[in-house]
């Protein structure tokens, strides 16, 4: 068993901001690289060179930085439930074990994928305490997310955070509509928070050959980039789907927030992926 390839590089991605960045760092989190364990020399990998990949490791610790906090914030609003679409190798239940427990954290994911890190995680001795909810979701088989997520023990009359971040590419608009809809029937007070891929020739010159060649390579694997929006666009949907609060999060108000003076340079690129936040 072993993590997809994209849930794995953006765990390594998140230790190399460790490993390569200079301190203060956005997000600490090399457990996700333990939990990988990828195979000796694979920082020479292409995909993990330090500079070609600067930019990119900033956007992921950022966007997690960014829902982590709004998180804690909401928490204090009556937000009880917190609920990861895609969680791939998300630590958040590991690295902040006090925060967590005061939530119910559900996982949801491909069946074999969590199969995988349940594994790793009973190896490395952290276990699956009784507020983390695995639930297995086999996509392509047509499972209904929602209904497997209620059958888990998700409240449907408690608030909630709802996060999606690195998966709206790969769904159709008519998926990204349906969960928009199903999102905005949870109870009033409840975020959902989901990152989006702007147009491609909308990015900045000197990153646009790394998202070209992510776009190639998620073609190459048979998961190509299917679905792109501008924030207008995303923010008109998620209003025609029943939110009543809509905000668009930039990247550069990311990098502002997050990484304003630093001397090293490190930001997440402009006008690449960035961010919904939906309030029903």
């Amino acid at each position: 068993m072993e993590p997809e390839s994209t849930a794995a590089r953006v765990a390594l991605w998140r230790a190399l901001h460790i490993q390569l960045d200079a301190p203060p760092h956005v997000l600490e989190d090399e457990l996700g690289y333990k939990l990988v364990a990828p195979a000796d020399g694979w920082r020479e990998r292409p995909d993990m060179h330090p500079q070609g990949t600067s930019t990119f490791r900033a956007s992921i610790v950022a966007r997690s930085r960014f829902i982590e906090d709004l998180l804690i914030e909401k928490m204090s609003e009556g937000i009880a439930q917190y609920v990861i679409l895609g969680a791939g190798v998300d630590t958040f239940a590991q690295r902040e074990p006090e925060i967590a427990a005061r939530l119910n954290v559900f996982e949801v994911d491909q069946p074999a994928a969590q199969e995988w890190k349940k594994h790793r995680l009973n190896e490395l001795g952290y276990g699956t305490p009784e507020w983390l909810n695995f639930v297995p979701v086999d996509f392509e088989s047509g499972d209904d997310w929602w209904q497997r997520l209620v059958d888990a023990g998700f409240d449907v009359k408690k608030k909630a955070l709802v996060a999606s971040t690195g998966v709206s590419m790969y769904l159709t608009r008519e998926s990204i509509e349906a969960t928009l809809r199903q999102v905005a029937r949870i109870k009033t007070g409840s975020v959902f928070v989901m990152s989006f891929l702007l147009p491609i020739e909308m990015a900045d010159a000197e990153v646009r050959p790394g998202l070209e060649r992510a776009v190639q390579g998620a073609r190459a694997s048979g998961t190509p980039f299917i679905s792109f929006f501008m924030p207008q666009e995303i923010m008109h949907l998620a209003r025609e789907c029943g939110f009543s609060k809509v905000e668009h999060v930039s990247a550069e108000e990311l990098g502002n927030r997050y990484f304003a003076g630093r001397p090293d340079g490190l930001r997440p690129p402009r006008n690449t992926e960035e961010l919904l936040v939906a309030t029903t």
